[in-house]
């Protein structure tokens, strides 16, 4: 286990214990290995604490005002990024994700230490607000943590929290359409500026068919989108995005997890190591990547926009707020089961990194030949109705009582892609796991976390990280994805576990 490193006073040292979670958190998604996490972590960390120093000691914007930059935790992971492109630069980039590699060598990393006026809008909007401000709507939407701890961390009157941060959400929506109005833009983006503003104001206002297609189209205008509409649940992703740029949603998962261990709501084989002995540098999750390039999962988060608004011609939008969807069951002819309860934990951001998986045990060859149903409808990511998600029973299920049961969780979708994650109980301990399903149009996943993931045809398998293997009898085991759509999004279904046909 490597050494952690040892605060110089007992300013920094206070600093340490608040902050060095989220540092290494993100410093782990950037490396190849635990010693390169902490390694990097440390070094940002101290980079950080100087850069905060510098800003304070600087003369401010006015009477009373600090210098602008971001509150610290962001400004902290900021200056993982800054550490990671020195590492690139310095001939230690073999250390780092190589995705993390590609994406710093592409435009889409200048953009954060370009001309202000061309980075995101996202990191202009919390980086122009007051420090009080920036850190409450951070705390409360990126770290995911409950309003009454927020408010002791800053302070703030309990009571009046929740009024607060709603003021605060309204100013960074403020401070957001300055930035993107006083960006660089061509005549298009410009003549939709305005209307921009007036249709994200308001979750029931009709968007024009015109702009829908602009939003589809244009990361500029989609990234402004999503920090503008302030209902639908889109801030903490248009914040993670445009802040923390590469890895930003991942790191957006792990934070939520961490609070749900610490709150009791997780079961304890989806603990996040945050939880407990975060420094143990053995058991910290690793994301596997599998071929999806950094720049991609940039554009994606920022496309997350356009899901958040209602964008889009005759769709029910209100399945793109709905984060559950069902599993059909490809044979009509099943009996159905009642439905499994509605809790699910969210799985979040890293996983072991390593080679693809073997394909499913009841699936030897990967085939994508799992039958379609005949007659049946199912139902499609613009057509989720409300409710608790549920497994779907595979062709395979002779109606015996099954050894699991599985919830498809639809968490986000945009123009063309999507985030789920994948809740399966099991009746039967486990000391090893894979879980197997198949996409009923063409989706292809390209990011997992809690699990590495290989897919052949619409057969897709997701198999245990090293950290997650065991499984008690009744338990649970928990993974995300990102994978990309295009036509229709329906839910996968014939989901196995180890070869065993997963029940609704």
């Amino acid at each position: 286990m490597p050494d952690l490193p040892k605060p110089q006073d007992a300013v920094e040292a206070a600093l340490f214990s608040e902050y060095w979670d989220a540092v290494l958190s993100y410093a782990d998604l950037c490396t190849s290995g635990a010693a390169s996490a902490n390694e990097l972590a440390t070094e940002a960390f101290a980079l950080g604490l100087r850069e905060a120093r510098a800003a304070e000691a600087s003369p401010g914007r006015g009477a009373g005002r600090r210098p602008a930059r971001l509150p610290m935790i962001p400004l902290l992971l900021a200056a993982v990024r800054t550490t990671a492109t020195a590492w690139e630069a310095g001939g230690r980039g073999h250390k780092l994700d190589p995705d993390l590699r590609l994406w710093l060598n592409s435009d889409k990393a200048a953009r954060y230490t370009g001309p202000p006026l061309l980075r995101p809008v996202a990191l202009c909007g919390l980086r122009d607000m007051q420090d009080a401000d920036a850190s409450l709507l951070w705390l409360a939407e990126v770290e995911a943590l409950p309003l009454p701890d927020v408010a002791r961390r800053l302070g703030l009157d309990p009571a009046d929290a929740a009024r607060e941060l709603d003021q605060v959400r309204g100013l960074f929506r403020d401070r957001c359409h300055r930035a993107h109005v006083d960006s660089p833009m061509d005549a298009q983006c410009r003549s939709y500026a305005r209307l921009l503003d007036a249709v994200t104001r308001s979750p029931a206002a009709d968007t024009p068919e015109d702009l829908s297609r602009h939003l589809a189209t244009c990361v500029q205008c989609a990234e402004a989108a999503a920090c503008l509409r302030l209902h639908g649940g889109g801030i903490p992703a248009a914040l993670a995005g445009g802040v923390i740029g590469w890895g930003g949603l991942a790191y957006l998962e792990r934070r939520r997890r961490a609070v749900e261990v610490r709150q009791g709501k997780a079961h304890p084989q989806q603990q996040d190591p945050e939880a407990g002995e975060l420094r143990d540098a053995t058991h910290r999750h690793r994301v596997v990547r599998n071929g999806l390039l950094g720049a991609a999962v940039l554009l994606s988060l920022l496309a997350l926009g356009v899901s958040m608004m209602p964008f889009g011609s005759g769709h029910d939008t209100a399945a793109a707020r709905d984060d559950r969807q069902p599993v059909a069951d490809p044979s009509p002819s099943l009996p159905s089961a009642d439905p499994l309860p509605s809790a699910s934990a969210r799985s979040t951001g890293p996983s072991s990194r390593g080679t693809a998986s073997k394909s499913d045990p009841a699936d030897p060859v990967g085939s994508d030949s799992d039958p379609e149903p005949q007659g049946t409808s199912s139902s499609t990511a613009h057509e989720t109705p409300s409710g608790s998600a549920t497994g779907g029973g595979g062709s395979g299920d002779t109606g015996t009582s099954a050894v699991c049961r599985v919830q498809y969780d639809l968490v986000n979708q945009w123009p063309d892609g999507f985030q789920a994650t994948v809740t399966v109980t099991t009746d039967e301990a486990l000391s090893g796991w894979s879980v197997a399903w198949s996409f009923r149009d063409g989706q292809s996943v390209g990011q997992m976390w809690d699990a590495s993931v290989s897919q052949n045809g619409s057969r897709v398998t997701a198999t245990a990280a090293d950290y997650n293997k065991s499984v008690a009898a009744g338990g649970t085991l928990s993974f995300g994805f990102l994978a990309s759509w295009h036509g229709d999004n329906s839910a996968p279904y014939h989901f196995t576990l180890n070869g065993e046909s997963c029940a609704k």
